[in-house]
């Protein structure tokens, strides 16, 4: 173990302060600090700010003593200096965002349930699938210790247990990726109990859902500024064909572009660039106004939606057009909208309220909740052929 101290020679907030660091790995760095009891808001991007009272305590423990110079070198040379831009913060609207790393053979993906239950043999059947990648797959415990009578039929257990036990996963030092269960409903509930300071403090890792899961890519996204994959949950993954798998594992294993190729709208034509942002319909519009949103200004929005009548798809769309959520929007790709009704009116609804924007829109995108749901990449940059009916985005991973 090598964790490094330098002087307490840094001055703010009227006091000196020592940078604690790693040339390991930041998991070792976590480790050393919680052993000591060192708050994890003390983190900042590569080390923790440690006030000079704790000096001896930290050489007591272990840290090697160097120069402030010697600790940055020590850093790079590591290639664990992280600059802000590697950092979990807010980015602004239309900015791409900050790529976790890929995983790897033997990574650890952490399975969470933030939303409705799931059926344990389709569950089963998704852990498989990632085993089968070379994954290390660790369900959290309502999954493994389901609640007895949770408190309403169509959450997993109560908002607090689905809450500590996605910041859990997402804290673990061990932990990769966090991948969504399902969705169904019950994901919005959690948002305000997460301790976003905490999360924020840990290396960032990929967050894999889609539907109900759309409110927390829209939060990561606004509060830490990482980049998501939207794509089949790991009960859905279960379901999956062999060719809609592949194209998952190379989503989040590799660093491709994912090309989709749906049909024109026909009025609307060009080629747009941008970051794309987006999901779930229903789940974006009853998301407005709570301050943990990412709008789609500078960007390519991209929607689906299941079970939604033409008309409240219209209510939908309205309500992100009058919250200004589309404001700035430079394209939009619409993916599946199953059990919505008559296609037509579907289709004409779509085309009435989002013509208003002036942009390229393309229909029939092979994602949402449909067979073959395609993995797409949210907080990348992309490119939106509407004359093609076709969507670009480059990998959301590093």
């Amino acid at each position: 173990m090598t964790v490094l101290v330098d002087p307490p020679n840094a001055a703010g907030h009227g006091r000196l302060w020592s940078h604690v660091a790693s040339d390991e790995s930041f998991e070792e760095l976590h480790a050393f600090a919680a052993a000591l009891g060192v708050p994890r808001r003390g983190f900042d991007r590569d080390h923790y700010d440690v006030p000079a009272e704790w000096y001896e305590r930290l050489l007591a423990a272990g840290a090697v003593p160097v120069s402030s110079r010697e600790l940055l070198e020590r850093l790079r040379k590591a290639g664990l200096r992280r600059p802000k831009m590697w950092t979990p913060v807010p980015r602004r609207p239309g900015a791409t965002l900050l790529r976790p790393p890929r995983l790897r053979d033997g990574d650890v993906v952490a399975v969470v349930q933030p939303a409705g239950p799931v059926e344990p043999a389709r569950l089963a059947a998704g852990v498989e699938v990632l085993r089968g990648w070379g994954l290390e797959v660790r369900p959290t415990g309502q999954l493994t210790e389901p609640p007895a009578d949770p408190p309403l039929p169509y959450l997993a257990a109560d908002d607090g247990r689905r809450a500590a036990e996605l910041v859990a996963a997402w804290t673990d030092l061990d932990v990769k990726a966090v991948w969504a269960t399902r969705g169904g409903y019950g994901t919005q509930r959690l948002l305000d109990l997460l301790d976003w300071e905490l999360l924020g403090a840990s290396s960032p890792r990929l967050l894999v859902g889609f539907s109900d899961v759309t409110a927390l890519h829209q939060a990561v996204a606004a509060r830490l500024g990482t980049a998501t994959l939207h794509a089949p949950g790991i009960a859905a993954l279960g379901d999956a064909d062999e060719a809609t798998r592949d194209q998952v594992r190379r989503a989040v294993m590799g660093c491709e572009a994912v090309e989709l190729v749906g049909t024109p709208n026909g009025t609307s034509g060009g080629t747009v660039e941008g970051v794309v942002v987006g999901g779930n319909l229903t789940l974006l519009a009853t998301s407005a106004g709570t301050g943990l949103v990412h709008p789609a200004q500078g960007g390519i929005a991209v929607l689906e939606d299941v079970g939604e009548a033409p008309y409240r798809i219209d209510r939908a769309l309205t309500q992100l057009l009058r919250s200004g959520w589309f404001q700035g929007v430079r394209g939009v790709a619409l993916g599946a909208f199953t059990r919505c009704g008559d296609p037509a009116l579907v289709r004409q609804v779509l085309d009435e309220r989002l013509g208003t924007l002036g942009v390229p829109v393309v229909h029939d995108l092979p994602f949402g909740h449909v067979p073959g749901n395609r993995p797409v990449p949210l907080g990348a940059a992309a490119t939106l052929d509407a004359r093609a009916g076709r969507l670009t985005v480059r990998s959301c991973l590093r």
